[in-house]
């Protein structure tokens, strides 16, 4: 049988207990108690000298680290309410790391401290999570600005133009006057549609004109009437920029035609489809966003009321029906 040896209470190489180490002092000689008291102080107040040295550093440090993210922010025309937010997270981080830095020099255990703020800040992730989602996607949104305030948009089954953009949600007013908060954690991950991003934007309308009428002749009226009117692009340019009074960049002649190529904005009449009651004409034109729904109706109303006088008629929808006798 196998005897296990007993292991004594206290190891050679532990460290004694508070009350045994009371009891070494208690027996010491007080020169050594001193030297040992003044050694102690000393050390403490170098460590003092050099936390408040530290400390005194650190402040310098993060102030200069304030004043160049907060130039940085402004010089890329980030948005106030991110800027003032962004800082004031540079600054907590900063002065937690430094306050963190100087407790350690002082000889204070500082993993339990971290361990104790890293909990906490788990618990309150977990319990807020689709708040803090929220505030992510407004983050990103004011940043990256893939819409502005007046653009109109859709996005997740919504459309209306942006009324406001706030940090938690999204605010849109919808054509009948309706306001709609949207989340900023969905719209900052959703396909969104932005309809005023471009300053121009191509109009189409399908007309259909009956078989046997002259196509060259709708087609002559149909661009009569975008000729007409004034809200119409009418112009060949090489740039979508040009349009925007944006100057084209310097580049290699031999790269130009790939990265700027040429962009036809003339009106055009092309035939779309020949379908089972009419010729399917399609007219297409360019025009400001801004007036893209005016230019939309007022050519509708006016290719109704005057296509007819080209000799063109707008046809009804047919059906042949082909009965035959019984015997």
């Amino acid at each position: 049988m196998i005897q296990i040896p007993d292991i004594p209470a206290q190891l050679p190489d532990s460290v004694p207990a508070p009350a045994e180490e009371l009891a070494m002092l208690k027996n010491l000689p007080v020169d050594e108690l001193l030297d040992r008291l003044v050694s102690s102080l000393v050390t403490f107040a170098i460590n003092l000298a050099i936390a408040v040295a530290v400390f005194y550093l650190g402040r310098f440090i993060i102030k200069k680290i304030y004043g160049l993210v907060g130039r940085i922010l402004v010089r890329r025309h980030v948005d106030t309410s991110i800027t003032s937010f962004t800082l004031s997270m540079v600054r907590i981080v900063l002065y937690f790391i430094l306050i963190v830095t100087v407790i350690g020099i002082l000889g204070v255990e500082t993993s339990s401290f971290i361990a104790l703020f890293a909990s906490a800040g788990v618990a309150i992730g977990m319990a807020l999570s689709g708040t803090l989602q929220n505030f992510a996607g407004g983050v990103l949104i004011l940043l990256l600005k893939p819409y502005r305030i007046g653009d109109y948009i859709e996005a997740l089954g919504y459309a209306g133009t942006v009324r406001e953009i706030q940090i938690f949600s999204t605010i849109i007013c919808t054509p009948d006057n309706k306001s709609i908060i949207v989340p900023n954690g969905g719209l900052s991950t959703a396909s969104i549609n932005n309809y005023s991003k471009e300053d121009y934007r191509r109009v189409d309308w399908t007309v259909g004109i009956s078989y046997g009428d002259n196509i060259e002749a709708a087609r002559r009226k149909l661009l009569e009437i975008v000729a007409s009117d004034e809200r119409i692009v009418k112009q060949y340019v090489e740039d979508d920029r040009e349009l925007r009074g944006i100057e084209p960049p310097h580049i290699d002649p031999a790269v130009a035609p790939l990265l700027r190529p040429k962009v036809d904005r003339t009106p055009s009449v092309q035939v779309k489809e020949l379908a089972a009651s009419s010729v399917d004409l399609k007219l297409s034109a360019w025009t400001r966003t801004s007036t893209y729904w005016d230019v939309f109706y007022s050519i509708n109303e006016r290719i109704y009321n005057e296509l007819p006088e080209a000799g063109v008629h707008f046809p009804f929808p047919q059906l042949d029906v082909h009965l035959s006798k019984g015997e």
